[in-house]
This record gives structure tokens, C-alpha cells and sequence, in this order.
């Protein structure tokens, strides 16, 4: 009797589900959904139908809040407060490890080693082995300063007294640099216009008015110049002081201001912010103003000259971060010392982990800004692989993003891998290659937006090929190879380029015509297009840099369509524009314009409550009365865009200027977004998109695309090409870095880079059409794309 009580299962084994009920977080519409523990599922479905608002704003969300929950209030207080998602029930969750395609900081003192914690390892590793012996960890390390200081210093314990005490810490950090490698330089010339004196309006800094008090008034009126003479005849003192003066207090009509040499309050105003942060213009003030070389005391090492000089086996530390990490691994491995063998092993097993992942090309010294989101996420999965933890859920966000398809093998393998020791996987992607290795698949949709946010289909890959889902219908599409290709109308010429691993590459990217730039990850596709090629006159570069901006912030603001839209509402109502702006006159003023009032709950989620006196339309009820075609502004904020392109195309709303944007967001596939739909809530995908739509209206001849089709499904991949296709035929030439074959199959030529990654690629192995690389098979791109053709 007791036998046969033990050979029925344990309680505990019985929650093998996560189960979500009423899931309504952003599009979302009452999903339910149970998903298998330890088994790999991937989500699929157009974008923008909910996968990410599942997957990462549901389940991970919660289960990162409940474990926040776990801390005490006081360390909660340090931690990003999250809300509960709206969901009616979640179980069975367990620990949620996101690994997301964000960016990694742009700061240029974040490198792939700090972020890897490797270069946390090789420091105590020379401060152990290196010789000479400089110091601590700290004596190798490009981020610590050396400080040293004396004096007294009183203890108050018992009698209290006053000890004399020196202080001293050894740091690495060059001091010429301060650790970033590089030096600035300010163009004088970008500054001012030294022929003219300050009377005359010599400064051609961006929002330098001449009658402001706080800018030219204060150099005008200070004493130490003389505003009538032109800045080329001052003499040596007052360019002194006019350029480097320190703080100093002034009158100016009475008022009490503060005069300041001219290159520091332009460092502190303009150089101390974040480049991505500023607005258009004052950015590309700053790029022509502000110059960057390598630094000469450490030669772009950003190490002292203490640092690189205790070596092991004849490396330095600065060595040993600037090779690549696959060389790394081979000399750590090579390296016999027994006193510290824990170090070296796991240092071998995350170096290891590079290669393995398909980064062995990256070394650790290269700035983790500099990553693609698709080589960012691998580095956040490198401290994973590694690991011995089990039973918990590992999140995903196209772990192919930016792969060739020789690698997504790899990457298959290894969310196979963390699978098998026990835990569950989930991954949102729309490659087939990788839906097709899946245990269970979640298919979203039926379409994007609010047409999407529904499960469509939820089973086996097999079950889904049967489905009548988009997904199920377009997962064995295949493209076919161009009958005709277009004639080239020119060439862009590089000669010798040499950025990162190129090899004096020389080569003719053929104008009017669609060119792709394809190889596998790490071959020095992205820097022979942005080393060479960006930055020319009428090169117009979509990259995938996130957008900056606020909750306020939506794709009419991005885009420029709201200026046409108010002066229209203007026009018709006779009123002031200013009016129409959520952000100015015609703000909500319980709300000021959010439509929403956040209130502030310390170290709990703050709550967010629709606003009362506007319900949540933003603006103030005069404003709301104004109409413009039978609508007021905020039901034009909440139409889509393929709504709005309808309501400003004709009839007495007709707006051309604001017609031609929606147009342009439309052909790029963003017809389900809403006007007033915050830029915090898009996709990767849907971000890229969008800056194309908007530069599509500007005037240059080149478009450079940076893998336009990451987070796109299959069905959107053929919307995309037609777009490429109608861009051409309008006379434009397009350059598209990409590793979809259907793209490749689609290109009027390809260059293709290779043959390895890192010091194995940065040569040019083939040039040519699509039927000719098929044909001669002759590289690795050649092979997948003849496999991928059915050739």
C-alpha cells in the first residue's frame, strides 16, 4: 500500500506550467496562455502584434517585480520600481533573466571587457603575476585615478585628538586622457567668426543670441575685451582671457553675472552632456566643432605608462585587452601558474565563452557603445552560459538579431543547451531557422497594433506550418534570385580602407542600383560602410541607435507631422498653434499635457491615475473645442496612421505637408501606429522604421540601412523589399548591411566580406549578382544563399 503511494507523482512536480489569464498590457486583449517549463518556446507574429508585450512587459516583468519584493525597503528604495502588469493571474513563474537587445552605455569608459567582467579578472591576474609589481587590482585599471593626500585628521573616539595621517591609492588611468583614449580638440573656427568683432555678431555657436545676457552680452559688456574690434587683433591677453579666463564676477546693467573663459563654458554647456541627448542641430554643432584623436601619452590605451609596463610572459595588460579575444584564450591557456589556477580557469571559461558565442572577433578594449544590438545581447549572454543555476526562465529578444546564417546554428545550439540543464526558455523571433528548433510556439496577431493581441495559434512547429496564421503561411517562403538585375548609373569609390580589421580594402559600390554589404558577424561589414562610405556628402545613414525620447514623445512629434497638423487646426479656427501642442499653451493643467498624474511611492511603483479634468485627452477643454474636419486634436492623436494619411488626404482637413509624412510612414510599414502613441512603447524594429520614414524626405542620393529587417516577420520582409525596390526606381541608390538571405536574393548586387570573423575576415571575397554568387558557391554567404534559393 505505501509502495504504490510512492509511485505517484510528488505535489511539487505538478507545476510544470506558467499559466497567464487576462493578459491586457498594452495591445494585448485578454490573453491566456499556458507555456511548458524547460522547454524552449518561441513567440512569433507580425511586428508590433504583442509578443513583447507578453513576454517581457508580462512575464518578466512580474516575475522581476516579485523578486524585488524580496528585498528589504530600504534597498528597494535603490531599484527601478515596477508596477504589476494587467493581468488577472500569473503562476508558475520562476527567476526571469532578460537578455535584451538594448545598446549597451554609450560611455566611451564601458568597454567589452568592463562589461564582461573579464578585464576585473586580468587586472588581479597582473597584479598578482606582472612584473615589475605596480600595486593593487586598481594600479591596472583605466577608470581609478592615483590620489594621494596628507594631513591631519581627527578620530573622535574617547579623548578626541588629531592624528596625522597620509592617504595614497594607485590607479591605472592615464593622466593626459583621464582614461578615455582619446583627446579632444575645439575647432575655433566653428566658434566664431574671427574677422568680425563681438558688436558685429561673431559667434556662430547654435542659440547664441546678441542680445542675451547670459551668452554675447556677458563677453560684450564684461571690461576685459573690447567689442568693437574684430577677435583676429586682440591682443595675447585678452585672447587669454576671451578663451580661458577662469570665473570671475561681473556687472552687466546692474545685474550680477558670472564671465567665463569661452572653451570652458563651452565644455560645461555643450561637452559634458550626453551627444545622443541633444537636439538635431546643436549635435551637429558638435560633431563639426569638437575633434577626437588618439591620445599621445598612451597611445589610445587610455593605461599609464606605470600600467604598461609590468607584463606577464612579455604582455602588458593594454596587450592583452587589444587582442582579440580568440588569441586571449589561447595565451591565458598557455599560461602555467598554479598559485592562481581558480583565476585562470575562469577567465579561460569566459574568454571561451567569446569564441564559442561567435564574438571571438571582438577584443576587450573595443567600446561597448560601439557594439550592435545583436553583438550586445551575446556579450549579456556570455555570464550565462556559464552558469549552474537551473530551473530558471531565460528571456530572449532575437538572439539571431545580426547573425549571418552560418551562425544562427550556433546560436540555436546554445538556447538548446541552457534548455537542457533545466530550464525554461523563452525567445521572441521571426527567423524560421530558429522557430523551427522550438518545443512550443506562441503565434501573436493577426495583425499589428490594435489588430494584433490576440494568440492565433499555440502548439507544435508542425502544427503551426498547418495553421492558417500569417506565420504559418509565410514560414516556408522562399525568395527567388532576380531575373534582371538594374545597370549601375556610377560608383561610390574606397580605396585602402583600413578601419578595425579591413585590410586596405579597395572597392566600387555601384550606384542606382540595391547593393548589399553581407558576412558573416564580425567581418568588417559595418566598418567599411561607416568608416567609408557614411559621412559622405548626400549620404543619408539609418542606423539602429535608439531614439531619445520621453514619455512625451510620440511618432507625429519624431516625425515633424504635428507642426503642419497645428498650423492646420490654426488656420481653420483662427487661433494661435501654440494652442494645439500638448507640451505647451493647450496643456491639461492639473496634468501639464501627460494625460496622466503619477504619484510617488518611495521604494513601491508609483501609480499612475488618468487624469480627471482632461480624462486623459491631455489638453484643456476650450482647446477640445476647436475642430478641424469634424475633429478635435486629440481624437486626431489617437487615429492610426493609415486613418490619419485617409483624413488629411481630402475633404476639408486636406493638409499636403502633413499627408506626404503619414505617406512615408505607411510605405515603411507603420500604418497600425497610433499618432500620440509614446516613442518608450515601439519596437527595435518599429524604431529603425520610423527614422526611415523620416528620412525619407530629405534630399540625399545614397540610403545606407543597417539590417532594416531585424524585428520584422516574414510577411513584412516582401512590404520592406517593395519599399527598397520604389526608392531605387525613384533614382535613389540604397546600400543595405544584411544577413536575410531574401534581401541578398533581392539585391541588384552584393559585396560580400570574409572569409572569418575579426583577423580572419576584413578582405572582400566576392563582388558581383546575386545568380553569380549562388553559382560559384564560393564563400559561406554563397553556400546559405544557393541552400536558400533551392539552387
Amino acid at each position: 500500500m505505501s509502495r504504490a503511494r510512492d509511485t505517484e507523482p510528488h505535489i511539487a512536480d505538478s507545476h510544470d506550467l506558467i499559466r497567464v489569464h487576462g493578459a491586457r498590457v498594452n495591445n494585448l486583449k485578454d490573453v491566456s496562455i499556458e507555456i511548458p517549463k524547460r522547454r524552449l518556446t518561441v513567440f512569433t507574429g507580425v511586428s508590433g502584434s504583442g509578443k513583447s508585450s507578453l513576454v517581457f512587459n508580462t512575464i518578466a516583468a512580474e516575475s522581476q517585480r516579485l523578486i524585488n519584493e524580496t528585498y528589504s525597503a530600504f534597498v528597494q528604495g535603490f531599484m527601478p520600481t515596477l508596477a504589476r502588469p494587467e493581468v488577472d493571474v500569473l503562476e508558475g513563474l520562476t527567476t526571469a533573466i532578460i537578455v535584451d537587445q538594448q545598446r549597451m552605455g554609450g560611455d566611451n569608459r564601458s568597454t567589452v571587457g568592463t562589461a564582461t567582467d573579464a578585464n576585473a579578472m586580468l587586472r588581479i591576474l597582473f597584479s598578482r603575476l606582472g612584473t615589475p609589481h605596480i600595486g593593487p587590482p586598481s594600479a591596472y585599471s583605466f577608470n581609478t585615478a592615483s590620489v594621494k593626500a596628507s594631513g591631519a585628521i581627527t578620530v573622535e573616539r574617547g579623548n578626541k585628538k588629531a592624528v596625522r595621517a597620509t592617504f595614497s591609492r594607485t590607479g591605472g588611468m592615464c593622466t593626459e586622457c583621464e582614461g578615455r583614449g582619446t583627446v579632444s580638440d575645439i575647432d575655433l573656427t566653428q566658434l566664431y567668426d574671427d574677422s568680425k568683432s563681438l558688436a558685429e555678431g561673431a559667434f556662430t555657436i547654435p542659440g547664441w543670441k546678441s542680445d542675451s545676457f547670459w551668452t554675447v552680452r556677458v563677453y560684450a559688456e564684461s571690461g576685459f575685451l573690447d567689442p568693437d574690434k574684430p577677435i583676429a587683433k586682440f591682443t595675447k591677453k585678452e585672447m587669454q582671457d576671451f578663451l580661458y579666463r577662469e570665473p570671475t564676477k561681473v556687472k552687466v546693467e546692474g545685474v550680477n553675472l558670472t564671465y567665463e573663459g569661452l572653451i570652458p563654458k563651452i565644455q560645461k554647456s555643450f561637452l559634458s552632456k550626453d551627444k545622443d541627448s541633444l537636439q538635431p542641430h546643436i549635435r551637429a554643432f558638435v560633431e563639426r566643432a569638437v575633434t577626437f584623436t588618439t591620445c599621445p601619452a598612451c597611445e589610445g590605451t587610455r593605461l599609464s605608462e606605470g600600467a604598461r609596463s609590468s607584463k606577464i610572459a612579455g604582455i602588458s595588460i593594454a596587450d592583452a585587452c587589444a587582442m582579440q579575444t580568440s588569441d586571449l584564450a589561447a595565451w591565458i591557456a598557455g599560461l602555467d601558474e598554479p598559485s592562481v589556477a581558480p583565476l585562470l580557469t575562469a577567465l579561460g571559461q569566459t574568454l571561451d565563452s567569446f569564441v564559442e558565442i561567435g564574438l571571438g572577433y571582438l577584443a576587450l578594449d573595443r567600446p561597448a557603445g560601439t557594439l550592435s544590438g545583436g553583438e550586445a545581447q551575446r556579450v549579456k549572454m556570455i555570464r550565462h552560459l556559464g552558469s549552474s543555476l537551473t530551473d530558471t526562465t531565460y528571456v530572449f529578444d532575437e538572439p539571431t538579431a545580426g547573425l549571418h546564417p552560418h551562425d544562427i546554428q550556433r546560436m540555436n545550439n546554445l538556447l538548446l543547451r541552457l534548455r537542457d540543464k533545466g530550464n525554461t526558455v523563452l525567445v521572441v523571433e521571426h527567423k524560421p531557422e530558429t522557430i523551427a528548433v522550438a518545443d512550443h510556439v506562441v503565434d501573436l496577431g493577426p495583425g499589428a497594433g490594435t489588430g494584433g493581441g490576440t494568440v492565433c495559434f499555440e502548439g507544435t512547429v508542425d502544427g503551426l506550418r498547418a495553421s492558417d496564421t500569417v506565420t504559418g503561411r509565410h514560414f516556408d517562403d522562399r525568395s527567388t534570385l532576380k531575373a534582371d538585375t538594374r545597370k549601375p548609373t556610377g560608383a561610390l569609390e574606397v580605396r585602402g580602407a583600413t578601419a578595425n580589421n579591413l585590410r586596405g580594402v579597395d572597392v566600387d559600390i555601384p550606384l542606382g542600383v540595391l547593393t548589399v554589404v553581407t558576412g558573416v558577424a564580425g567581418s568588417g561589414k559595418s566598418s567599411l560602410i561607416h568608416g567609408s562610405v557614411a559621412g559622405r556628402d548626400g549620404v543619408v545613414t539609418v542606423d539602429q541607435s535608439a531614439i531619445r525620447g520621453s514619455r512625451r514623445s510620440n511618432p507625429a512629434t519624431y516625425t515633424g507631422l504635428l507642426d503642419p497638423i497645428r498650423k492646420a487646426f490654426a488656420k481653420a479656427n483662427d487661433v494661435k498653434p501654440a494652442l494645439f501642442s500638448a507640451n505647451s499653451e493647450g496643456a491639461c493643467p492639473t496634468c501639464n499635457g501627460a494625460g496622466v498624474v503619477f504619484t510617488d511611492l518611495a521604494m513601491m511603483a508609483g501609480v499612475a491615475t488618468v487624469c480627471e479634468e482632461c480624462e486623459g485627452k491631455r489638453f484643456q477643454a476650450s482647446v477640445l473645442e476647436y475642430r478641424l474636419g469634424g475633429r478635435d486634436i486629440s481624437e486626431v492623436l489617437t487615429m492610426s496612421v493609415a486613418e490619419a494619411e485617409e483624413f488629411f488626404g481630402s475633404g476639408d482637413a486636406r493638409t499636403p505637408a502633413a499627408h506626404r509624412v503619414l505617406e512615408r510612414l505607411v510605405d515603411v510599414g507603420l500604418g497600425y501606429l497610433s499618432l500620440g502613441q509614446p516613442l518608450t512603447t515601439l519596437s527595435g524594429g518599429e524604431r529603425q522604421r520610423l527614422k526611415l520614414a523620416t528620412h525619407m524626405g530629405e534630399k540625399g542620393g545614397v540610403y545606407v540601412l543597417d539590417e532594416p529587417t531585424t524585428g520584422l516577420h516574414l510577411a513584412d520582409v516582401e512590404q520592406l523589399l517593395g519599399l527598397l525596390d520604389r526608392l531605387v526606381d525613384s533614382g535613389k541608390s540604397v546600400i543595405v548591411i544584411e544577413h536575410h538571405q531574401a534581401v541578398m536574393a533581392h539585391a541588384d548586387w552584393i559585396i560580400d566580406l570574409g572569409p572569418g570573423a575579426g583577423h580572419d575576415g576584413g578582405t572582400l571575397v566576392f563582388e558581383g549578382t546575386p545568380a553569380d554568387l549562388v553559382a560559384a558557391r564560393s564563400t559561406l554567404t554563397g553556400e546559405h544563399l544557393a541552400q536558400y534559393v533551392g539552387a
